[in-house]
């Protein structure tokens, strides 16, 4: 196995949207190669270079953006008009200026949430779907990540709420949101820090701290913080169980789903849900592997995922 490390970036480019939002995308490998559209996490974290390593440059026409506020999209941090129905509008505006027929699309976390969603409103446009890390964005998903992982992860929980009351701990993206709407640039910066810190510790099974802290700078956090909240206290823009109840409009595309058996942001319930309703679809649950993409396990899949797909271009 070798990844494809070092690609570089073969056109940058922006869209307007309208109404002073724009989107700011990458292209990398052959532009004659069979497109593959990545949608990044969060909601709020931006573009992951490192995504460009498990597509072969050669065979693929890689495609990744920053979301609605996210990144090097405009406005940072806006969230006044970003929901998901307009991050779905996005990805076509993205699909018709580039002139692409159909594509692969992949995403983890969020981006397999909005894989999702974009998929069942535009079937016809998607020959693949390739989900990490599955989240269908559901409140018994969130009430995991408010209630549970605080189990899990108990010391670096007291460390990010420090400070909170019980009954705003109960409600922490709402706390989180209420700082950083305030005019204490200090706290905002302190509370963005602190939940991006538990949510990315969380990510790995051996995290890296230092790693960790250097990546969680101020500019990033509030970012993220402010966007995923807008996002989780609006229950991800998707009605209940949404995504599960519309499954049967892709049911005639493959999917391919990698899933850690040790991911304590998005624990695989969800990810053998979606297998369970989607015929056809292939469910790799990985013994012992965490949520982020740098999981070695998780990685090894995702490569091994496209470099399967690479057929498609025969």
């Amino acid at each position: 196995m070798t990844f494809y490390d070092g690609q570089p970036v073969r056109n940058r480019g922006r869209i307007d949207l309208g109404q002073s939002y724009d989107l700011y995308f990458e292209e990398s490998g052959n532009p004659e190669g069979l497109p593959v559209l990545y949608l990044h996490g969060g909601p709020g974290a931006g573009m992951d270079a490192s995504a460009r390593r498990f597509h072969d440059p050669s065979t693929y026409n890689l495609i990744m953006y920053d979301q609605r506020g996210a990144g090097l999209s405009k406005p940072y941090a806006g969230i006044a008009l970003n929901d998901t129905s307009l991050l779905i509008e996005d990805i076509e505006q993205l699909r018709n200026h580039l002139g692409i027929e159909q594509w692969i699309v992949s995403g983890g976390s969020w981006g397999s949430t909005l894989a999702l969603a974009y998929a069942e409103a535009h079937p016809a446009r998607c020959s693949n779907l390739v989900l990490r890390g599955v989240f269908l964005g559901t409140r018994d998903e969130m009430h995991w990540v408010n209630q549970g992982m605080r189990k899990l992860f108990p010391l670096e929980w007291l460390e990010c709420v420090e400070g909170m009351s019980e009954a705003e701990q109960d409600h922490l993206h709402s706390t989180i949101r209420a700082r950083l709407s305030g005019q204490d640039r200090e706290a905002a910066v302190r509370a963005a820090i602190a939940l991006a810190k538990f949510e990315w510790i969380a990510a790995t099974v051996n995290p890296d701290l230092k790693e960790i802290e250097a990546e969680l700078t101020p500019e990033f956090s509030l970012q993220y913080s402010q966007i995923v909240c807008h996002y989780v206290m609006n229950d991800f823009f998707i009605d209940p169980d949404q995504l599960i109840r519309e499954i049967g409009k892709v049911h005639g595309i493959p999917g391919y789903i990698v899933q850690g058996t040790c991911d304590w942001v998005c624990p695989p319930w969800s990810a053998v849900r979606l297998h369970r309703a989607w015929p056809g679809s292939r469910l790799l649950l990985l013994k012992g592997a965490g949520h982020s993409s740098s999981e070695p396990a998780v990685a090894e899949a995702m490569w091994g995922t496209m470099e399967e797909l690479k057929g498609l271009a025969s």
